[in-house]
């Protein structure tokens, strides 16, 4: 096996993670030219988005999972081979219908995510990875704002096609490289899990974000939504009790009951709602006419470029997230980038006549944005075991993605609620939309604070090991799969015994640092 190269691996993984996230918004600002180009309608050009929002929930936690148990570089490879496809057919579609098959294709890659964080956990050393993981999250976070702010500029010079065909080559060289460079992981001791689950997470997932995404226009009383929600809510339960009746679950459940991962996977919820609408409405809010007694008549260009303050500290804010974790916890750093998210909608509410305060409440959101997506990736990496990083860490991803669906669906239905007689929407409706997305971003904060704090575990009499890594702020322990259950990697003693790890419905025998502590699942270790 070749050494790893940390600083190697990283700069693989961010030219992976930027391609994907960079093909989330590309395609947004331009939907209208290529509905004019491709002869459809306006109807049907939005299952651009919707086509490529399905698939991308439907793969990302799968092959994330698919990645814990076979190996993450094959499945990083093949996801990055999938996405490059995908751009090639795309970029070559001479219909809506090739078009759309193309998106979905270009979904399957959301596993990128995932697959970049358990890369880091397993190949990077321990006191790197929360700067790994806040690099990554950075470039995903950018690679949105990038997205937005190149659309036009791309389009007007080399045509619509270029969006697809740049993001091609990017994930083409990835995939090399990521072959060439990354060494084999090694695949978990159980490589399998219920792919009955896989169909009924697909089954659930497809049914709630469709209905979401069409609501507004098919109707929420509609029979078709109101279906597509009750299917949703029957398979979820299915799909439940198939998992924790499951010898090898696709998700375990006991994982996603652990405070600090549903409390996370919670303040994805209600920060992907504010994230989501803020890069769906916003542009459109500068674009529109003057005349109509706000926004600034802006072209797609100028849009993206009255947005680029939000893009330059959304990079910045996840670089630093990672270097400064010793100091200020994850979710310290996460509640901080909930209340930055707080401001700048209540700002926008406020205050929007001119284009500096737009610029300036952008750049506030991306501050947010940026310490949130790092955050909320390192709780969750360092909260779960090793061989179900690829999952949680999809979920993750999946529940912000589901946030991000209501809340661009309820914040359209609001600004779109009494248009002018022009039929451009009223300036009230922005506010209303703004003044809720205020106070969804206000009960992101306060989920934040209820994420539990790490504490350092040492038992009575034990000293830390002299020269030890070990940061001020202890991380939760890295459990991973043993032969009496759950053996985690802090149950190594420092003469080098190991200590009993087995199930048992009492916690007496529970360390109070260890992760499965709530759910019945006992592990009695020393501090790492």
């Amino acid at each position: 096996m070749r050494p790893a190269n940390p600083r190697v691996t990283f700069l693989v993984l961010a030219a992976g993670s930027g391609a994907f996230a960079m093909l989330q918004s590309l395609v947004t600002p331009v939907l209208p030219t290529i509905q004019a180009q491709l002869h459809t309608s306006q109807s049907t050009v939005t299952w651009v988005m919707t086509a490529n929002l399905l698939s991308a929930a439907v793969f990302t936690p799968i092959l994330g999972r698919a990645g814990d148990a076979f190996g993450k570089r094959r499945a990083l490879v093949a996801v990055l081979v999938v996405l490059a496809a995908g751009c090639l057919l795309a970029a070559l579609a001479p219909n809506i219908g090739v078009l759309l098959a193309a998106r979905a294709v270009q979904g399957a890659a959301g596993a990128v995510f995932p697959l970049s964080y358990g890369i880091i956990r397993d190949r990077f050393p321990r006191e790197r990875v929360a700067v790994g993981v806040g690099g990554i999250s950075a470039v995903i976070a950018a690679g949105g704002g990038v997205g937005i702010v190149l659309a036009g500029p791309i389009v007007q010079a080399l045509g619509y096609a270029w969006l697809f065909w740049l993001p091609m080559i990017l994930a083409g060289l990835a995939a090399l490289a990521a072959y060439l460079l990354i060494p084999s992981s090694t695949t978990s001791q159980a490589a399998h899990f219920s792919w009955p689950a896989a169909v009924l997470l697909s089954a659930w997932l497809v049914s709630l974000l469709l209905a979401v995404s069409k609501g507004p226009e098919w109707g929420w009383t509609s029979p078709a939504v109101l279906g597509l929600l009750l299917a949703a809510v029957t398979i979820l339960a299915v799909w439940i009790v198939t998992e924790l009746r499951s010898a090898h679950p696709l998700i375990d459940m006991r994982m996603m009951r652990l405070t600090p991962v549903w409390t996370t996977n919670l303040v994805a919820l209600l920060f992907g709602a504010g994230q989501f609408a803020l890069f769906a409405f916003l542009p459109q809010f500068v674009q529109t006419p003057a005349g109509a007694g706000y926004g600034f008549g802006s072209t797609v260009t100028e849009a993206g470029l009255l947005l680029l303050p939000m893009l330059v500290t959304m990079f910045v804010a996840g670089l630093v997230s990672g270097p400064i974790e010793r100091a200020v916890s994850s979710k310290l750093q996460l509640a901080a980038g909930s209340a930055l998210s707080l401001t700048a909608f209540a700002a926008l509410a406020l205050t929007h006549s001119a284009q500096w305060q737009v610029a300036a409440a952008a750049a506030l959101s991306g501050a947010g944005l940026g310490l949130a997506m790092s955050s909320m990736a390192n709780l969750i990496v360092t909260s779960v075991p090793a061989d179900q990083t690829g999952a949680a860490s999809g979920m993750n991803a999946n529940i912000r993605t589901i946030g991000g669906a209501i809340g661009t669906a309820i914040v359209g239905s609001i600004i779109t609620a009494a248009p002018q007689p022009t039929g451009l929407p009223r300036e009230s409706g922005y506010t209303s939309a703004f003044l809720l997305l205020a106070a969804i971003s206000t009960a992101a904060v306060a989920a934040a604070l209820l994420i539990p704090s790490s504490r350092r575990t040492t038992h009575p009499g034990q000293a830390p090991t002299p020269g030890s890594h070990q940061s001020s702020q202890t991380r939760s322990p890295e459990p991973v799969a043993g032969a009496g259950g759950v053996l985690s990697r802090a149950c190594r003693a420092r003469s080098g015994r190991h200590h009993p790890c087995h199930r048992t419905r009492s916690r007496a025998d529970t360390g109070p640092g260890c992760p499965y502590r709530s759910t019945g699942m006992t592990c009695s270790f020393m501090a790492m």
